[in-house]
């Protein structure tokens, strides 16, 4: 078997509109699509012992042990790749149960897909299952432990740790959208200037003079004394040879900790002597130059949290420990408390597994015991030197019997260090009764504490103390969304997108897009190139400076890794004609309006899906979106405008010469075709077809007639305002329209426009594509033919597969098979086509050159006219 590719998808896409999270993998099962699992000897059998967990699995029989019905009785390796892939990753820790496998077009060929909860788990369990496929049905042994090890450590290296994935997905469920900045715990919380942000628990509303206070415990300590807070006695040094004194000073026990710290490293407790406090002092100085020497508080280790100045949570916390039983060892003990199922690797369950590192090792030695000593029973030995849980420690849910004056004093701390979410470490023997009568005092105080102890307490309530730290960032159910309008289509889509782009800046929002020619924020070209993937969304989403934003959603992106987006507000569908078909799966325009159906179904219930009802399979995708629907059509009469206009529906219409939107049967006439600059008169007809969507988008949006009135008398087509798209230049003697049309349906609605124009004769430039099929190319030189009186074929510079040959037949085919007599010439460079056509112009000739690659073309186009004004213009004619 031989994987072609492997995908990740990210957002709503082709597969799923709900599951963000799948493997695409295209694997061609070669001389494996001739023997289904039935066929192989012991195949079944061997599954089943490699995976006696999958009797769960009940695939489309329905029942437990379905799958393994479907093996016996005989199924295609994809489909047992696709539930291998979901069952190692479930033995990993992460259960996953969403997955399908479906033809990829080609004989042999799918496309296994299947769900996963961290992309690099996912794009390793693809492989892996194949080849642990290979292996059954060779009957070859497999160390299937490795994978599963593996995975797990790949999930602790790239998951949200658990205090941040709270806050996000406490966001994700009240609707407020979030993206990852970094591979470590950056989040954005909200979109563009309505955005938060988050690294761990430190929010972008943290005070960075208390972040920096909590890391310094000397100013911390200084602080709160000064506070009349009660704080352990104690001394900081940085020489070895202040530690005697220090000590003096204290008092045994005492505790030696590093003073910018966290995460216990470096602290050691219960120090009783010179020798032990020399040998902590140096562990700390491994950590800190400076070294803090405290009197060693006896009680209960608690963490007291503070959110927005009120205690939202408080935890008992016990280090990792063991209670002998009088007849098992060490080690033994360690086992089984490792046993326990809430135990697991890093944080993948509520409690994490002892490790016996250097440091438990030494804690075990100082006591005098080893691995195998034997504990009397009830005996308890701590094994680690903090109550850490990432160190296998626990944690007791003890909020409800906080003593009010303790309250009131974590919540006067969270003010005096300044921090909007802190963690308050005491050390106490009863924290019903305040610190000033138990003795105990304030240890710490935390930026950045860890949520997991309260989220998943091993006893006691859980809290969901992420919740008020949503409720400080986002107050009153604001969702930190801004507006977000997606446009798709096969033509159009483009202009459509500049269009209402230019209509929102006119209003006054500060606008992001993303277009085919590059990404604009506030006007401005800040990446260039095709940019209608999710990577390009996300540019435009994570600005702060975006209000409002307007994405053009091509069909590579969302097949490639899905929408960069989970909702957005207003979904527009132009239009859907045959193009790059046979390309990543899709073979038939049915699927392509799949694909490009993916967008309405990202809208919101609230928002409209704005759908082309002069096209079947556009107007078909209203069954399946849950949102409202709005409609646009080049024709007043169509049936399924006037079925919308009496149910008070909202659409657009091209009517008497007008654009019009329509509330019900209510007309409301924007302006005469004519006098949008952008139809040249009226004479571009898929031009109108642009605006009517576009007007539409803008009257949802609570645009008014006048608004929408200016934006489409000052959106003026040229090469600034919309590159590539009937950019008409006018040279003395001829006239070159340059116009991005790539495929037929593209050049049928160019061809409508330039059949209005006259010309004493006229010219066209054209490219063969190589990603699209034969019976495309011949087409679109089949139009050509009659469009032009004289062809140039040239090439792109993106072969895109087929070689430059190949493309130029495809292309000189299709004009012979309309008119074998058709003036023809090939010249491959796409620069001296144009300069050939330019120098060979004669007086009234109209030159129309369709290219994909538009700032070249342009580039070339203005040199032209540069020289002409300087009359260094020669034709060779």
């Amino acid at each position: 078997m031989n994987i072609r590719e492997i995908n990740a998808m990210r957002g709503p896409n082709y597969w799923s509109v709900r599951r963000h999270k799948l493997i695409v993998m295209v694997l061609d099962l070669e001389e494996m699509e001739a023997q289904p699992s039935n066929k192989i000897d012991g195949f079944a059998d061997r599954l089943k012992t490699m995976f006696p967990t999958m009797f769960e699995h009940r695939c489309s029989v329905g029942t437990p042990g379905g799958f393994f019905e479907r093996v016996e009785e005989g199924t295609w390796m994809g489909h047992i790749v696709e539930h291998i892939a979901l069952e190692i990753q479930t033995l990993a820790g992460m259960d996953v149960g969403f997955g399908r496998t479906r033809g990829y077009g080609e004989p042999g060929v799918y496309n296994v897909v299947f769900a996963y909860m961290e992309e690099k788990v996912g794009r390793y369990a693809a492989k892996a299952a194949v080849e642990i496929c290979e292996a059954l049905i060779k009957g070859e042994d497999y160390d299937l432990k490795y994978d599963i090890q593996k995975m797990r450590e790949l999930r602790e290296a790239e998951r949200l740790g658990p205090s941040t994935g709270s806050i996000v997905e406490e966001a994700a469920s009240r609707g407020i959208p979030w993206i990852r900045l970094n591979k470590y715990s950056l989040c954005q919380l909200g979109y563009g200037a309505n955005q938060k942000r988050i690294q761990a628990t430190v929010t972008s509303e943290t005070s960075s003079i208390g972040v920096e206070l909590a890391c310094d415990k000397e100013d911390t300590k200084y602080l709160l004394e000064q506070a009349q807070v009660e704080v352990p006695r104690g001394d900081i040094i940085r020489k070895e040879s202040s530690l005697e004194e220090a000590c003096r000073y204290v008092g045994f026990p005492l505790v030696v900790k590093p003073v910018g710290g966290n995460h216990g490293r470096g602290i050691t407790v219960n120090i009783n002597s010179l020798e032990d406090a020399i040998v902590a002092f140096h562990a700390a100085k491994e950590v800190s130059p400076a070294v803090i020497i405290e009197k060693y508080i006896v009680g209960f280790d608690y963490r007291l949290l503070v959110i927005n100045h009120i205690l939202v949570a408080a935890a008992r916390r016990t280090p990792a420990h063991v209670i002998g039983d009088g007849k098992s060892n060490l080690q033994q003990l360690i086992d089984k408390v490792n046993s326990d199922p809430r135990r697991g690797y890093g944080h993948e369950n509520v409690l994490t597994q002892i490790t016996i590192n250097e440091l438990t090792s030494n804690i075990i030695k100082s006591k005098g015991y080893t691995l195998g000593s034997i504990l009397d029973k009830g005996e308890m030995l701590i094994l680690k030197d903090t109550a850490n849980l990432s160190t296998g420690g626990t944690a007791e849910d003890v909020t409800d019997i906080v003593h009010p004056a303790n309250v009131a004093m974590a919540e006067r701390i969270s003010k005096i260090i300044d921090l909007d979410i802190c963690g308050i470490d005491i050390m106490t023997t009863d924290i019903t009764q305040p610190l000033s009568e138990t003795g105990g005092a304030v240890l710490e105080v935390n930026a950045a504490p860890g949520f997991r102890m309260h989220l998943a307490p091993t006893s006691g309530l859980p809290r969901n103390v992420a919740a008020p730290v949503i409720d400080k960032l986002f107050p009153k159910g604001n969702s930190g969304r801004i507006p977000i309008i997606a446009v798709t289509g096969t033509n159009g889509k483009t202009t459509t997108t500049r269009l209402i782009a230019h209509m929102a800046k006119m209003k006054g929002f500060h606008v992001g897009y993303t277009t085919s020619d590059g990404v604009y924020i506030q006007n401005r070209l800040l990446m260039t190139g095709d940019c209608t993937g999710p990577a390009s969304t996300e540019f435009v989403l994570k600005d702060p400076t975006v209000n409002f934003a307007v994405l053009e959603c091509a069909r590579g992106g969302l097949l490639r890794a899905g929408l960069g987006f989970t909702n957005c507000d207003i979904g527009i569908v132009t239009n859907v004609a045959a193009d790059h078909l046979g390309l990543k799966g899709i073979h038939s325009i049915e699927q392509l309006a799949k694909v490009k159906g993916v967008i309405p179904e990202t809208v919101l219930p609230n928002g409209y899906a704005i759908l082309n009802a002069d096209d079947d399979l556009v107007y078909d995708m209203r069954r399946t979106v849950s949102c409202k629907v709005a409609l646009f059509s080049m024709d007043e009469n169509n049936p399924r405008i006037k079925a919308l206009q009496r149910l008070g529906g909202i659409s657009a219409v091209y009517e008497n010469g007008y654009v019009t939107v329509c509330r019900g049967e209510w007309k409301m006439r924007i302006m005469k075709a004519e006098d949008i600059p952008l139809t040249y008169g009226g004479k571009a007809v898929f031009m109108i077809q642009n605006v009517l969507p576009a007007v539409l988008a803008a009257n949802i949006q609570g645009f008014s007639i006048e608004d929408m009135k200016a934006a489409l008398e000052t959106f003026i087509p040229s090469p600034s305002q919309t590159p590539g798209r009937l950019n008409i230049f006018k040279f003395n003697n001829f006239t070159i329209l340059l116009d991005y049309a790539h495929n037929p349906a593209g050049m049928r609605a160019l061809q409508k426009f330039t059949d209005t124009l006259e010309a004493t004769v006229k010219v066209g430039i054209i490219a063969g594509i190589g990603d699209r099929r034969l019976e495309d190319n011949n087409e679109m030189g089949s139009i050509a033919a009659e469009m032009f009186d004289e062809v140039i074929i040239r090439q792109d510079r993106h072969l895109r597969g087929k070689t430059e040959e190949e493309l130029i037949k495809m292309l000189h085919d299709g004009i012979k098979m309309r008119d074998p007599k058709k003036k023809t010439k090939i010249i491959p460079s796409e620069k001296e086509a144009i300069t050939f056509a330019v120098k060979n112009a004669i007086p009234g000739s109209l030159i129309i050159l369709c290219s994909d690659v538009i700032p070249d073309a342009l580039n070339l186009v203005k040199k032209f006219k540069e020289q002409e004004a300087a009359g260094a213009l020669v034709f060779d004619h």
